[in-house]
């Protein structure tokens, strides 16, 4: 693994948002930076010597004509190993109105305070609604982006909806059928 700890007066300010959010909820882990960018779940994963379903990645959607007004951030955190089926996350988050969209990288970073391939599952500038893939739980321990394509902070899933409040839910896709030789 190739990691290592900086000192506060160090670290980008992203990173230092999500130390500090972590320190303020007693979480025993403070973020660490990688030597190499991990802005997939695959870099993640190889940097850290874990499998690549203990990466919980961030994915950002846009929940259009929300009720209550503008467009509201939907964070969905999954395990690397697995996609997102939209159609289910429209239909938790978007039951009362609205429809859900992909985010671009402005839309993240100002909603956020985060840009792609950083993106934690807390300390955001504006919360979003946020949803735990229940895949997730099949790991003790996992790891997240904290706020920059090198930092990431270890935790557990059961952790991570203490830390965020968030409701766990079937948010994946099904594995691709495998084809059969001919």
């Amino acid at each position: 693994m190739s990691e290592a700890t900086l000192n506060p007066t160090e670290q980008p300010a992203g990173v230092q948002r999500v130390a500090d959010a972590l320190a303020a909820l007693g979480h025993p882990h403070a973020p660490v930076m990688l030597s190499d960018a991990a802005r997939t779940a695959q870099q993640a994963a190889d940097a850290l010597g874990v499998s690549l379903g203990q990466i919980a990645k961030s994915i950002i959607f846009r929940h259009k004509n929300h009720p209550a007004g503008d467009d509201v951030a939907v964070l969905v955190i999954t395990s690397g190993d697995l996609r997102v089926d939209e159609k289910k996350v429209q239909a938790i988050v978007c039951a009362a109105g609205g429809k859900l969209g992909r985010a671009d990288a402005e839309f993240v970073k100002t909603r956020t305070g985060f840009s792609i391939g950083g993106v934690s599952p807390l300390a955001h500038v504006t919360p979003p609604v946020t949803l735990i893939d229940d895949q997730l739980f099949r790991f003790n321990e996992i790891w997240a982006a904290a706020g920059h394509p090198h930092g990431v902070f270890r935790l557990s899933p059961s952790e991570l909806q203490t830390l965020t409040g968030a409701p766990v839910h079937d948010v994946t896709a099904p594995p691709p059928a495998l084809s059969a030789p001919p």
